[in-house]
């Protein structure tokens, strides 16, 4: 079936806010004397803001109240740290092949479980390469669930099986699945290998050869 658009996560595929993310759960662990390494940073990739926190926690009993105050403080972090966040900071070959996508006619669209997706697709300069936005406003089932994508696949106007999602997750992975999407994995194996196609990344990729590799599959 012909492909008319992409629908492409935001963290670690456009843009690294990995570390971002870091620092700022970071901050609030050494806060409350919580333990927390760059190990268990790469487990929260593609979780929601409320459920990272509770893995970060591992059992620890916190109320509610506590859990809601702990959350805001690290959004607070995060948005302190992306002020730094400009262009520079797009990952290699993501406007390039952004760009291919427009110029052959197709679609574009984000599909993040951040809360902050506007702000820093704004900071990145890409809005108007984007025909739409689905971010962690959006739905309320999060990734695996495919909620999120099927939003911006329907703003998109589109059916799943047109629209090919490109995920750094194993959970944003599962999502596509589950809701019926070709899909791109960007990483190792061991992570994202059950994606229609796995690449390392997206420095070198482009539309003609993304679209003939998963034309084979």
């Amino acid at each position: 079936m012909t492909i008319c658009a992409f629908i492409f996560d935001l963290d670690g595929v456009l843009t690294d806010t990995a570390e971002y993310h870091y620092r700022a759960w970071k901050r609030l662990a050494d806060e409350e004397g919580i333990p927390f390494t760059r190990q268990d940073n790469e487990a929260l990739r593609g979780i929601p803001r409320r459920e990272s926190l509770l893995i970060i926690l591992k059992g620890r009993p916190y109320p509610e109240e506590k859990i809601q105050e702990m959350t805001e403080h690290k959004n607070r972090y995060y948005l302190e740290f992306i002020k730094e966040s400009t262009s520079r900071d797009l990952m290699p070959g993501a406007k390039e092949l952004l760009e291919e996508i427009r110029a052959a006619g197709l679609k574009a669209a984000i599909g993040s479980a951040s809360m902050n997706t506007t702000e820093v697709i704004d900071r990145l300069g890409i809005r108007s390469l984007l025909d739409a936005i689905s971010d962690g406003h959006s739905v309320e089932r999060q990734k695996p669930a495919p909620d999120l994508f099927l939003h911006a696949a329907a703003q998109l106007g589109l059916p799943p099986e047109v629209c090919v999602v490109v995920e750094d997750a194993a959970a944003g992975v599962e999502a596509a699945i589950a809701g019926g999407f070709r899909s791109i994995g960007l990483g190792p194996l061991e992570r994202v290998g059950k994606a229609d196609l796995v690449l390392l990344s997206l420095d070198g990729a482009h539309l003609a050869g993304i679209l003939a590799a998963l034309d084979k599959k």
